[in-house]
């Protein structure tokens, strides 16, 4: 999936390599943290199916904080923004409780949707 915009052919050839080199560990990195997320979405989806078999709520707002203030050490430990992070975070959370709330709305009426 890299891709160029150094079209022109003034660039120093080795310039273009270490480019290219560079992208190519950005495209497998981004390859990883899909497949990261993939897999901690078919956890958080065990999680949705075990709280709506016991009528538990989709939020859980304590263990959002737990979790929001250990991500925001973590990426201080990393030298990655800690707001950028929350922010990630936040994001992250409010699919999962969306997918929760649907899990639960499912099993209420019926349903056997188990799709994410």
């Amino acid at each position: 999936m890299t891709t160029s915009n150094t079209g022109s052919s003034d660039v120093d050839p080795a310039v273009r390599d270490e480019l290219a080199r560079l992208r190519d560990s950005i495209d497998n990195i981004d390859a990883a943290v899909v497949h990261m997320l993939a897999e901690r979405f078919k956890c958080t989806q065990q999680v949705g199916h075990l709280k709506a078999r016991h009528q538990l709520p989709p939020a859980d707002p304590a263990r959002e904080a737990r979790q929001i203030t250990r991500l925001r050490a973590l990426a201080e430990n990393a030298k990655l923004d800690p707001a950028f992070a929350e922010k990630f975070l936040n994001f992250i959370i409010g699919e999962v409780i969306r997918h929760h709330e649907r899990i639960a709305d499912d099993t209420v009426n019926g349903s056997t949707n188990l799709a994410n």
